[in-house]
């Protein structure tokens, strides 16, 4: 019956974007004839409103009325402008912080339930929400500890939103699948990996003692880092619905005017915020995810502080090599190494030609070199970059998406403060360390300390290697004398889901013929 719940789902989303007039705004370029036909369908039931708005306003719209998972997921996919698009990643991206709050007796309860322990033997205090986003919301409180009282956030899970989720997410799934096997051009975005991908980093968010963890770990990873710090995690008050931290007393990053007023040197921050972003990645290969203005505040003693570590990034010791090499190619002019580097990674298909990929690469570098250095933008670079890729069949990489996203909007609130902001200068004490540090004579010696630890690790997995592989011969050598066979469990198994399946998919196919013919009845009588 979950392939039934998802088609209604999936009718009930496709009414609601037909209503809020996105469908109709959609690019019609090389659609199907039945998509188009669809597509004039939905201009028809659009709301007179909707006709008139913005299309990022429809979006805004329609989204908020699918309810919390569908934020979520909006969020998501604005980390996704190979995905989406650029003009719709920028208005997803405004979906931060619009939910109504739900009320302080249900977060009690889901505190105490996951804490297992009543709330006045938890906090002294405990206020009214102050914030509210797709997953959680945030609450003032107060805790006692040695005749102290200390002012804390605490963070609780929205009621119900997993379960929710999870009956969104398979209604997902079913228009990612349709869409590999309708629209192949999509194909080179894998769009339900995609959907995958969303599950996972979901699944993660939802459990705060994760978050707490994030928060832990990059603390660790920059305590020594000048001008950045995240919120300390109390442990106590933790549990898998529930984070408590450290109270931030500071002015976001949004307000401008407000830093300014305070004395700051904004341009320090505009660097600070840049430098703590490329260590964080390119040092320890992971990240805050989300860094937009609402997430960043300045402490009185000038300090950087970032909350809200829901979304992370981690980048493999490779992957770190290859983005310093790219950009280090960019920086110097060598296009053909930079090239090189995607072909080396297998972000390229091989059978492509380097020479022809590196020529498409300098006509991205070339123009850029003819700027003044403050007016190079991320953003239009790695725009750049995503339709010459398009060209060479490169396939997704949700790693580099999740970087190259954290990047541009990073870059973007370090120009809100500074509108000259220099980020090559910014980051090259960053990235010219890293790169000398890990691609000089130092990066051999730290290869081969790696290769003997991988050798010592191997030889000790030696008995258990040679024993699985003489298991593998013998099933295999019984195969070939024997044939392959299911036990009858199995087989049974195997029956009874092709049975269930094929009944599903007749339900479904006759509930949505019969959907069709409503809509059809009732655009007749419009």
């Amino acid at each position: 019956m979950s392939t039934i719940g998802a088609y209604f789902r999936l009718m009930k989303l496709g009414w609601v974007l037909a209503r809020e007039g996105v469908v109709s705004a959609l690019p019609s370029e090389n659609l199907p004839p039945v998509a188009r036909f669809g597509q004039s369908l939905a201009g028809i039931v659009a709301r007179r409103r909707a006709k008139s708005a913005a299309q990022s306003d429809n979006l805004a719209r329609a989204v908020e009325r699918l309810g919390p998972s569908y934020v979520k997921i909006g969020q998501f996919l604005a980390t996704r402008p190979d995905v989406v698009g650029n003009a719709f990643a920028a208005d997803l991206a405004q979906l931060q912080d619009r939910m109504q709050t739900f009320p302080r007796a249900q977060a009690i309860a889901q505190i105490e339930v996951s804490l297992g322990r009543p709330i006045d033997q938890l906090y002294a205090h405990f206020g009214e929400p102050i914030a509210a986003a797709s997953i959680a919301q945030v609450h003032p409180a107060d805790i006692v500890k040695d005749g102290v009282t200390t002012r804390v956030a605490v963070k609780v899970i929205r009621p119900g939103v997993r379960e929710r989720f999870a009956k969104d997410l398979e209604t997902n799934y079913v228009v990612a699948r349709f869409q590999e096997r309708f629209y192949p051009p999509s194909r080179r975005l894998r769009p339900v990996e995609v959907t995958r991908t969303l599950e996972q980093t979901t699944k993660v968010e939802m459990d705060l003692r994760l978050e707490a963890a994030a928060l832990s770990e990059l603390a660790q990873n920059s305590k020594d880092d000048p001008g950045f710090r995240v919120p300390r995690v109390d442990w106590e008050r933790t549990g898998r619905d529930v984070v408590t931290m450290e109270w931030v007393d500071g002015i976001k990053m949004s307000d401008v005017a407000g830093l300014r007023a305070a004395g700051f040197d904004l341009d320090r921050l505009a660097e600070a915020l840049m430098q703590s972003f490329l260590r964080h990645t390119l040092r320890d290969g992971f990240f805050h995810a989300d860094m937009h203005q609402g997430n960043l505040f300045v402490d009185p003693d000038g300090i950087i502080v970032a909350v809200d570590m829901g979304i992370v990034g981690r980048l493999g010791k490779k992957e770190r090599r290859f983005l310093a090499e790219i950009l280090y190619g960019f920086i110097t002019g060598d296009y053909r190494r930079v090239a090189d580097v995607h072909f080396e990674a297998g972000y390229v298909p091989s059978h492509h030609d380097h020479a022809s990929f590196a020529q498409a690469i300098r006509a991205i570098g070339e123009p850029i070199h003819g700027q003044p250095a403050d007016t190079i933008s991320m953003a239009k670079l790695l725009t750049l970059l995503f339709e010459v890729t398009e060209l060479f069949d490169m396939e997704t990489r949700p790693e580099l998406i999740m970087l190259q996203k954290t990047m541009v909007v990073v870059e973007g609130v370090s120009r809100s403060l500074n509108p000259r902001f220099n980020m090559w200068k910014a980051s090259e004490p960053v990235v010219g360390k890293w790169i000398r540090d890990n691609l000089g004579p130092k990066r051999l010696a730290v290869d081969l300390r790696d290769g003997l630890k991988a050798a010592l690790r191997l030889a000790e997995a030696a008995p258990l290697i040679a024993e699985k592989a003489e298991k593998l011969a013998q099933n295999i050598t019984d195969m070939s004398e024997n044939g392959l066979r299911f036990d009858a469990a199995t087989a049974e198994a195997i029956g009874k889901s092709e049975a269930r399946h094929s009944r599903s998919g007749r339900i479904a196919l006759w509930i949505i013929a019969a959907a069709l013919v409503y809509i059809a009845w009732k655009l007749s009588h419009l």
